[in-house]
C-alpha cells in the first residue's frame, strides 16, 4: 500500500486528528511531515524568496511551497511513490483501491492529481479504467489544486531540478506549470479539499479555515515600481505558455470539469 505523507502545521492538531481518523478507515499509512512555518525563515529569506513569481507571495505562501519542496525531497530520497497531502484534504472511499492499481500497474508515471477544486482542467479524451466509475486521464492542464497528488521518484526528480532553477510559487501553479512531468488526473476526482465541500453538495462537519490566506495574512505590497513590472511581465510570460500549451492539446484533450462521486464521500 502507498502511504500518506502529511503536511501539517505543529498548532494544527484538529487537522491532523481528522486525517488520523480519515486515514485509518481507509487504511492507508501516514506519515506526518512537519510543515515549514512562517518563522523558520527570516525576513530577509522571505524577500529572496517571494519576489520571483507572478506577484508577490505571502509568507505563508511561501511556506507552503517550501513545505511541498520538502515532500518531494523525502519521495526521491525513500526512493518510493508517496500519496502527499494536505491537511484539510477529503478523500473517496475508494482512494486505497485506486492507490494500489496505480502502484501495481503504472509505476512509470510521474504524476498523479486525484484532486479537483471546482474549475476547468485540460485533460485527455482516452482514459484508462481502474476501479468503478474511477478513470486515469492524461493531465495536460491544471491551474488549481495541491492538497492531494500521488508522486513518484522520477517526478520528485523533475520538481525538484525546476525548483532550482525557479522562484518559489504558489505550490499548486508550480505542479501546473510544470510540463515536463507525466502527469495524469484521477477522474471523476478521489479528492477535495474542505473548502470545496459546498461547491460539490457535500456536508461539511469540520469547516477548516484557511492556514494560507486570511485577514491575519493579506497579499502584501509590491515593494516598487520595478518589481511590479516584473511581476506583470512573468504574468504574461506565463498566461502566452498556457495558451501554446492548449493549442498544442486540444485535438487530444478537452477542457472539462472534473466531478465527484457524492457517495463516495464520508465525512
Amino acid at each position: 500500500m502507498i502511504s500518506a505523507l502529511l503536511i501539517n502545521l505543529p498548532k494544527s492538531t484538529d487537522r491532523l486528528n481528522f486525517q488520523k481518523h480519515q486515514l485509518d478507515k481507509l487504511q492507508i499509512p501516514m506519515h506526518r511531515l512537519s510543515a515549514v512555518q512562517c518563522d523558520d525563515f527570516t525576513s530577509e529569506e522571505y524577500e529572496n524568496l517571494a519576489n520571483g513569481w507572478q506577484r508577490k507571495l505571502r509568507k505563508t505562501e511561501v511556506a507552503c511551497f517550501l513545505s511541498h519542496q520538502k515532500a518531494w525531497q523525502c519521495v526521491l530520497e525513500t526512493n518510493k511513490p508517496w500519496l502527499i497531502l494536505e491537511d484539510d484534504a477529503l478523500l473517496s472511499i475508494k482512494t486505497p483501491e485506486i492507490l494500489h492499481i496505480l502502484a501495481e500497474k503504472y509505476q512509470d508515471l510521474d504524476y498523479v492529481n486525484l484532486e479537483t477544486r471546482y474549475r476547468r482542467k485540460w485533460i485527455g479524451k482516452k482514459n484508462v479504467k481502474l476501479v468503478a466509475e474511477y478513470q486515469l486521464r492524461r493531465l495536460y492542464q491544471d491551474r488549481n489544486g495541491s492538497a492531494a497528488y500521488l508522486l513518484f521518484p522520477s517526478g520528485a526528480k523533475k520538481l525538484l531540478t525546476r525548483a532550482k532553477k525557479s522562484a518559489p510559487a504558489l505550490a499548486d501553479a508550480f505542479l501546473g506549470q510544470a510540463y515536463e512531468l507525466n502527469a495524469w488526473q484521477i477522474y471523476p476526482a478521489a479528492a477535495i479539499q474542505m473548502d470545496q465541500c459546498q461547491n460539490y453538495k457535500l456536508k461539511m462537519s469540520l469547516p477548516f479555515t484557511s492556514t494560507i490566506v486570511s485577514a491575519n495574512h493579506p497579499r502584501p505590497d509590491v515593494n516598487n515600481c520595478l518589481d511590479f513590472c516584473c511581476f506583470k511581465l512573468r504574468r504574461i510570460i506565463a498566461q502566452i505558455k498556457m495558451g501554446l500549451r492548449q493549442l498544442s492539446v486540444c485535438q487530444i484533450a478537452e477542457h472539462t470539469f472534473v466531478p465527484i462521486v457524492m457517495t463516495d464521500f464520508d465525512d
